[in-house]
């Protein structure tokens, strides 16, 4: 069997059957080798100055990531995984397998990998601007995103995800879309990025049904409560980060009107209203385009629909984006995906799905998971703290 083969019933195995699914324990320094992308363990211990602290750029469930420079000048940003992680494992080994033949502008560029002994290492390259949060929900650093900025990152994110949905080798859904996943490079170029949970897309079909897995406030609820998993995920998560980037708010800590419940409703309620030039950031007063602005509201709202099938697909994202649409249709509902409570400023809700209920707290963040099995769901309870048992 050929290298190609090889790889592309690697790709599949997500979607095979459990007992397929089992066997999935991939050769990861088969995987470096491939297209020459192994890095040494030396190498990136001496780019990272041995895992220095002062070189830490974020930490996960799965591990930390490290900046690093090589010999030959190139900064890169190096993800080890935590040996003690099962489930960052996993996801390792997704990433690598999604991400090796995944090659856009809009789309972070892996370098390389590194398997050594108990070691895993993923290597990309280093974006300057870090993540889209970071500047968007810091007041502090929020100026240096004026209006031109949000909206190339909008047109960008939707580009890259055009990619991934419609134009790579196959159809890829990310998953897990959110301010927090994109990141910045030194001319403000948005990457998407963390590729952890990300599926293949079988291309004979319009949907799939798995495990639930993705942050809270940005989850389509046909997935969350179901399930059910489509390019039209994606395309929710991307109206939230459409909307958020408009109003500089986040959706899972939205605090402008006490009578919304998230930002979604919000910006619902003012358009409905003719009034989406006040969903926008006061921060981009001197900066903003106000057709661009009530555009962008719109091409937010029509995203997160509760009816997947009246969310656009990417392609029509783009092309809104790119032109002044003489006529755009006229969004429902937004759709809610897991509810929450209004967060302590700096805590997040992050969830991924197993066979049963459960809940663990640590720093003022949650996460829980939630059976899909049947394809039924468990319902929140009336408080919105996490699902209740059926």
């Amino acid at each position: 069997m050929s290298k190609s083969k090889n790889f592309f019933q690697n790709l599949i195995k997500p979607f095979t059957s459990s007992s397929r699914r089992d066997q999935n324990d991939v050769d990861l320094e088969r995987i470096a080798e491939q297209d020459q992308k192994h890095f040494s363990f030396e190498a990136l211990v001496k780019a990272t100055e041995n895992f220095h602290p002062s070189q830490k750029l974020g930490e996960g469930g799965f591990g930390s990531v490290f900046k690093g420079k090589l010999d030959d000048g190139r900064e890169i940003a190096v993800k080890r995984l935590s040996q003690s992680s099962t489930q960052g494992k996993t996801q390792f080994q997704n990433e690598a397998k999604l991400l090796l033949r995944v090659q856009h502008r809009n789309v972070v560029n892996l370098l390389g990998y590194c398997v050594h002994d108990a070691e895993k290492l993923l290597v990309y390259e280093y974006v300057v601007n870090q993540s889209l949060d970071k500047l968007l929900f810091k007041s502090d650093r929020r100026d240096m995103l004026d209006w031109k900025r949000r909206h190339d990152v909008i047109t960008g994110v939707a580009k890259g995800l055009l990619y991934l949905h419609d134009e790579a080798h196959c159809s890829i859904i990310h998953r897990d879309i959110k301010a927090s996943n994109i990141l910045l490079d030194d001319r403000w170029v948005p990457k998407i990025a963390d590729f952890g949970l990300a599926r293949l897309f079988p291309e004979d079909q319009t949907h799939v049904h798995t495990h639930i897995a993705g942050t809270s406030g940005y989850m389509a609820p046909e997935y969350f409560m179901h399930g059910i998993l489509s390019k039209n995920s994606d395309v929710f998560s991307f109206g939230v980060v459409v909307l958020e980037l408009v109003s500089g708010q986040k959706n899972s800590a939205f605090n402008r009107d006490p009578d919304s419940p998230n930002l979604l409703e919000w910006a619902y309620k003012l358009y409905k209203k003719q009034r989406s030039f006040e969903v926008m950031d006061p921060a981009l007063v001197s900066s903003a385009d106000p057709k661009q602005i009530a555009i962008c509201v719109q091409i937010g709202l029509l995203c997160v629909q509760s009816d997947p099938q009246l969310r656009p697909d990417m392609d029509r994202v783009v092309v809104i984006l790119s032109r002044k649409p003489s006529h755009l249709e006229e969004p429902t509902r937004p759709g809610s995906g897991p509810r929450y409570r209004r967060h302590r400023r700096g805590t997040t809700s992050t969830v991924t799905g197993t066979s049963d209920v459960s809940s663990s707290r640590s720093s003022g963040s949650y996460t829980q998971t939630a059976s899909t099995s049947g394809h039924t769901s468990t319902g929140p309870d009336p408080r919105g703290k996490r699902p209740a048992k059926n």
